[in-house]
């Protein structure tokens, strides 16, 4: 395909049913992105003698939550399926791993319940007698490089996926914007872009 003769110097907004379905498809790439970011930075986090366990929990909820939502069913059915999973060139239980992943988001995001500590209240009892009231509670363990290792090879993977549908989309609207005629064009919503600030790419 050739170049355009000159650089287009104004965005409209499309809202084809392909339009929409290409920025769901620009969603889920994004979040899956955000897991790959939060899955590096979790193994720097691990790697030290003492991880902050605010940081390393903050990450991990971010990857689950992020991992998550590309699996959500919307109505254009752009969501990820197990289908995608099972089909990955990758070694191991994946389609496992994919629904433990699934189960933990549920953990980490239960309004209802900590996610970190399970408590427990007890009764100090001396010589038959209670002399006290105990507080006791059992820590969640952080997760493992070798956990978050797996589910950056699943969110790269899957990445590498919808960046070809995104391609592909791309032509389909591409095709549906050359079709309109000047004045149509002119008729949609203009997008306002942020200026790139000089030495950015």
């Amino acid at each position: 395909m050739s170049a355009p003769s000159e650089t287009p110097r104004t965005v409209r907004r499309i809202g084809s049913p392909a339009a929409v379905a290409l920025a769901d498809l620009a969603a889920i790439f994004d979040d899956l992105q955000t897991v790959l970011l939060s899955c590096e930075r979790l193994v720097t986090q691990l790697s030290v003698p003492e991880p902050d366990p605010v940081v390393v929990e903050s990450l991990w909820t971010t990857a689950l939550l992020s991992y998550s939502r590309c699996f959500a069913p919307g109505e254009r059915g752009m969501n990820l399926t197990e289908d995608d999973v099972t089909s990955l060139e990758l070694e191991g239980e994946v389609l496992g791993w994919h629904k433990m992943l699934r189960q933990l988001k549920k953990h980490y995001a239960d309004p209802a319940k900590n996610p970190r500590e399970t408590f427990e209240v007890g009764v100090a009892v001396a010589d038959g007698v209670p002399q006290g009231v105990a507080i006791t509670s059992t820590r969640q363990a952080l997760p493992d490089t070798i956990s978050v290792h797996q589910t950056g090879a699943i969110a790269y993977q899957l990445s590498q996926r919808v960046d070809q549908r995104i391609a592909e989309h791309q032509g389909t609207v591409l095709e549906g914007a050359r079709a309109l005629s000047p004045t149509e064009l002119e008729t949609l919503d203009e997008v306002e872009l942020t200026d790139t600030p000089e030495g950015d790419e």
